[in-house]
């Protein structure tokens, strides 16, 4: 792919607001697999197959488990052993996915993400794989070239960066499979508060991982929040912006009041978005979302340019619960 064109080159270039691309959901599934994660591998591979074949069966009986793979990391894996982790909310409001976490041997692996994915009472027979100190933060930075070049090429330089100035006691970085945006490459997903990030660079990594300094200057490389749908996330920013980094630690949700009749695609979108604060205090904000634009980009390295719609928040307010 020598002269090919890559999406995330395009989509910055062209400046595509990452906003509202973040994968929204309840539950999460970060399972230690190994690698390559190719196509071919997951349709054949004796470990991979069943895994992904599972993911399948879930979402054709409705039951909504996102799942990631993690690459095997010198420090933090154990041989023989794989590292699974299941992210979960339990709250309709809520600030952070709570965390279980097991380092499973290597041949019980696929018994244990089964009945992770369909919360089974068969868990208990995990229980002593089951680890109680477990680190406090990790990120996931997608380094995923098999899906597309665009995330190896830039996801990398970011992961070894932050592999070895931020890694700590109390967060753990790895590189990770495809979670949705190879145009927004270099992303990462920050657990437990499941923030999403794109076209990240160097500079502002120290704010992201510190969570301090002035939030507007991450204003352009945030995804959203996973916490909440599309149209939502973008509205989410805009209250962030406002509130600062304490607005991290807010029990919070989000509905879709009203829209436009093209509701695949719509010009406008209205959300309320509810809050509970660390000390209990109530309230919401009621938002309008418009298109504000539209510009060129590439779902994939290699791609045809396609028009897609920007949308801005023309309108928050706070109101009475």
């Amino acid at each position: 792919m020598i002269n090919c064109q890559f999406c995330s080159v395009i989509s910055k270039s062209n400046g595509e607001d990452p906003i509202g691309t973040a994968n929204s959901s309840d539950r999460w599934l970060i399972m230690e697999l190994p690698q390559p994660w190719t196509e071919e591998r997951f349709h054949h591979d004796p470990i991979l197959k069943p895994i992904h074949d599972l993911f399948h069966q879930l979402s054709d009986q409705g039951v909504k488990v996102s799942p990631m793979a993690i690459a095997s990391d010198h420090e933090y894996s154990q041989s023989g052993f794989s590292r699974i982790i299941h992210y979960q909310k339990f709250n309709l409001l809520f600030s952070s996915f709570i965390k279980e976490e097991y380092l499973v041997p290597d041949d019980q692996r696929w018994d244990l993400i089964k009945n992770l994915c369909y919360q089974s009472p068969e868990l208990e027979n995990f229980r002593n794989y089951k680890l109680s100190d477990v680190v406090d933060r990790d990120m996931m930075v997608c380094t995923h070239g098999n899906i597309d070049v665009a995330c190896s090429r830039f996801g990398y330089p970011i992961y070894k960066q932050l592999r070895q100035k931020y890694a700590s006691k109390n967060l753990r970085i790895w590189r990770c499979s495809h979670f949705g945006g190879h145009q927004f490459a270099p992303t990462l997903i920050d657990f437990p508060n499941g923030q999403v990030w794109g076209h990240l660079e160097s500079e502002v990594l120290d704010n992201l991982v510190r969570q301090e300094g002035q939030v507007k200057q991450l204003y352009k490389f945030y995804r959203g929040w996973v916490g909440v749908t599309k149209f939502a996330q973008i509205v989410e920013r805009e209250i962030w912006t406002q509130r600062g980094w304490q607005w991290l630690n807010y029990q919070k949700s989000a509905q879709i009041l009203n829209m436009d009749d093209n509701q695949h695609d719509p010009n406008w979108v209205e959300v309320q978005f509810d809050f509970i604060s660390p000390d209990k205090v109530k309230g919401a904000y009621f938002a309008r979302v418009e298109v504000n634009g539209s510009v060129m980009t590439a779902r994939n390295s290699g791609d045809e340019l396609i028009s897609v719609k920007q949308y801005s928040v023309s309108y928050l307010k706070e109101i009475d619960k």
